[in-house]
């Protein structure tokens, strides 16, 4: 079962993720972008996911890296979408079949 705490803090990462990309093209809806513009505002959410996660997979348990592995593999198939609940869902089930 999942720590009412780790919930929490989960899905306030995933509002801060959603916000940045929706306050981004909020802010510049009437501006005509560049291509290198547009790359920026798609790679900023990314950014934030990976900022926050990223400490977890230093740790060395295998069960994490293996998951870190399967998101990898994931962002190299999908779009970020895709890719997040793929890692979601491994990391979960990955801890629990495997601790």
């Amino acid at each position: 079962m999942i720590d009412p705490t780790n919930l929490l803090a989960i899905l306030l990462m995933a509002a801060a993720t959603y916000l940045t990309r929706l306050l981004g093209y909020l802010g510049l809806r009437n501006r005509a972008l560049g291509p290198r513009a547009l790359a920026v505002m798609e790679a900023a959410p990314g950014c934030v996911l990976i900022s926050v996660i990223a400490p977890v997979f230093v740790s060395g348990h295998p069960v994490d890296l293996l998951a870190l592995a399967v998101t990898v593999l994931a962002a190299t198939r999908f779009s970020m979408l895709p890719t997040v609940l793929i890692a979601v869902a491994s990391a979960g089930l990955l801890r629990l079949a495997l601790g």
